[in-house]
């Protein structure tokens, strides 16, 4: 028991530095996710205990943002679930359409994959020349390479696969150029996107919007913080925009929920009414 508050301790003194010395906020992730990120971290650094990080974070700023890395958890990839991208093409990109202009939100995109394949979305539908995208994350390393638009070619086999499912009209290998071991999408796709770093848990509203993406991102926070992230892209939302959360993400038990329909049962997808 003795060991288990010592740790406990150690954790809160961890997450108090991080956020006294460079305004990194983790009190309202959850906990769960965070303990099991620092303890990869301690393994693959070979640092003895969570005590032992806190001198070098104080002093050494490269290493703190290291550390702050590896709680960004960047799982993803291009049409990650393919039938949202399919329920894009159906049922909201028709609505877009009829925008003079498009503003979209991608929160927590990191390293761009999913960007990139509304993006392409966006593109054979015809709307993407009317359209700005603003992808953002947290974590400064993984916006570089989704900057880049650069992947293992070890993906692309499943990153065809679903384009395919999501409805995809030409051939993948349109979107992307092969050099050596990698893929690197094409430029086309960026011309109107804007990669930046923002923060959900501090970091204020992104404009008015007409899409807002944020997909398995809120898995990692507590419901004070979710409830606080639904409060900034609310803010962020034009009426009769929409909001897309992951699969295990519902705006359900959210106080806003009144504010918003889902566009077809069980999508994840909402829209913005005037009520």
């Amino acid at each position: 028991m003795l060991t288990e508050e010592i740790e406990q301790l150690e954790y809160d003194l961890l997450l108090d530095t991080l956020s006294k010395r460079y305004g990194y906020d983790f009190s309202n992730y959850a906990k769960s996710s965070l303990k099991r990120q620092i303890k990869l971290f301690l393994e693959e650094t070979g640092i003895p205990k969570i005590s032992a990080i806190i001198p070098e974070i104080v002093y050494d700023e490269s290493f703190a943002k290291l550390l702050v890395q590896n709680f960004s958890i960047p799982v993803t990839e291009m049409f990650r679930d393919p039938e949202i991208y399919l329920i894009f093409r159906n049922h909201i990109i028709p609505r877009l359409k009829k925008l003079p202009f498009i503003k979209i939100w991608h929160a927590g995109c990191a390293t761009g994959e999913e960007v990139y394949s509304l993006a392409i979305i966006l593109q054979e539908e015809g709307i993407y020349d009317k359209c700005q995208i603003y992808a953002t994350d947290v974590n400064e390393e993984v916006l570089n390479k989704a900057n880049e638009g650069i992947y293992e070619i070890s993906t692309i086999k499943r990153s065809t696969a679903n384009y395919n499912n999501s409805g995809g009209k030409y051939s993948f290998s349109k979107y992307y150029h092969s050099s050596y071991n990698s893929a690197i999408i094409d430029s086309s796709l960026k011309k109107n996107l804007t990669f930046a770093r923002h923060n959900l848990v501090t970091d204020a509203t992104f404009g008015e919007m007409n899409l807002i993406l944020c997909r398995n991102v809120m898995i990692y926070f507590d419901k004070l913080l979710q409830d606080r992230v639904y409060g900034l892209f609310d803010d962020s939302l034009a009426y009769g925009g929409f909001l897309c959360l992951g699969s295990k993400e519902n705006i359900q038990f959210s106080p806003l929920v009144d504010n918003y329909d889902e566009v077809i049962i069980n999508s994840r997808i909402y829209e913005k009414i005037l009520k």
